[in-house]
């Protein structure tokens, strides 16, 4: 099947809202790369979910510069062509470190610009749809970052831009930037969000909301804990991340009662006719503010369980359940952030 054909037959199913105040259309599930593509998985597996994805209407497709140190970007490439540009929303990221000196790093002018044409390079296209601002940067002016962004929108070089992890007053300070300077506002944050990591429910998505920024949350799955695939904090199967050196991520929720708490999960998952992986993405996706899920895949069997809430209607009350039973064990409940 043509890629173009395959996205018209499932995009009937997967659903799409619209990225903040812009006009852009999302899939609400959005396929990323971090510590997978370009790192942990071989190009041929990376090659088959993308496709898949995009089969199963996954039309995100998210990156970053830093992951693998470009490699990432330079993996999603090839695929990239096999794919119709126009219905790609393509993004990537910058602010963290990329070489040795003072100015490889941060969000000043000349690190944008510089990254923004190396990732062009990587990703060996004309343009980005949305870029991301990866964290605050405390060293560079405000003015100058939005600045730039706005020259690259204005330019053509990306179409979008947005930030990733800034807090409620960061996000207004920036709006209220642009707005004043009528330069191009940011349209998307990219926080991390799950049922068991609620930090942003307090301040951000409601500023996200009111200066409308629509968000793309990362770690939905709560680094795969959400999908029940673990039963025994002591012994995590082999292959999965909780086994490898990436576990260190995972402290704040790699315990047993979390375990424990996830696998009474599974009634709920089966009253709503949906996979435990499945019910936890579209927990967030019950968030108005939330635009997209954005979910890793390693293997293409990943990506059709994960595509599958892009379908979804669950009822609220479901919703209700799954927070009594993780509260108690979640590592945070919503704070001022």
């Amino acid at each position: 099947m043509q890629p173009g054909a395959a996205l018209e037959r499932y995009a009937k199913r997967m659903q799409y809202r619209t990225l903040g105040h812009s006009g852009l259309k999302l899939s609400v599930v959005g396929l990323g790369s971090w510590l997978t593509y370009g790192a942990s998985v071989e190009r041929d597996v990376a090659r088959a979910c993308v496709l898949r994805a995009w089969e199963r209407g996954i039309t995100f497709i998210d990156t970053a510069n830093i992951y693998a140190r470009g490699a990432a970007e330079e993996v999603l490439a090839p695929v990239l062509k096999e794919l119709h540009r126009d219905s790609l929303v393509l993004a990537t990221k910058v602010y963290f470190p990329m070489g040795e000196t003072p100015n490889e790093r941060g969000l000043s002018r000349k690190h944008i610009r510089d990254q923004v044409h190396h990732s062009l390079r990587r990703l060996q296209v004309d343009y980005i749809d949305l870029y991301q601002c990866h964290r605050y940067d405390v060293t560079t002016p405000l003015e100058e970052t939005c600045e730039t962004m706005n020259d690259l929108v204005r330019r053509g070089t990306i179409l979008y831009w947005g930030v990733s992890e800034w807090n409620a007053d960061q996000i207004a300070a920036a709006v209220t930037l642009c707005r004043a300077n009528s330069w191009s506002v940011p349209v998307s944050n990219q926080p991390q969000y799950s049922a068991l990591w609620r930090r942003i429910e307090e301040r951000v998505l409601p500023a996200c909301e009111q200066y409308g920024l629509g968000n793309v949350v990362w770690s939905p799955l709560a680094m795969g804990i959400l999908t029940g695939k673990y039963t025994d904090a002591n012994r995590p199967p082999s292959d999965t991340r909780a086994a490898s050196a990436s576990k260190d991520m995972m402290e704040d929720y790699f315990n047993q009662a979390v375990l424990d708490a996830v696998q009474q999960l599974k009634p709920l998952a089966h009253q709503a006719n949906c996979t435990l992986a499945q019910l936890a993405l579209a927990w967030c996706l019950r968030q108005p503010a939330v635009t997209s899920v954005i979910v890793g895949a390693t293997k293409v069997a990943h990506v059709d369980d994960n595509a599958g809430a892009g379908e979804l209607s669950v009822d609220p009350s479901i919703f209700a359940e799954v927070d009594r039973i993780l509260a108690p064990v979640a590592p945070f409940e919503p704070y001022l952030a």
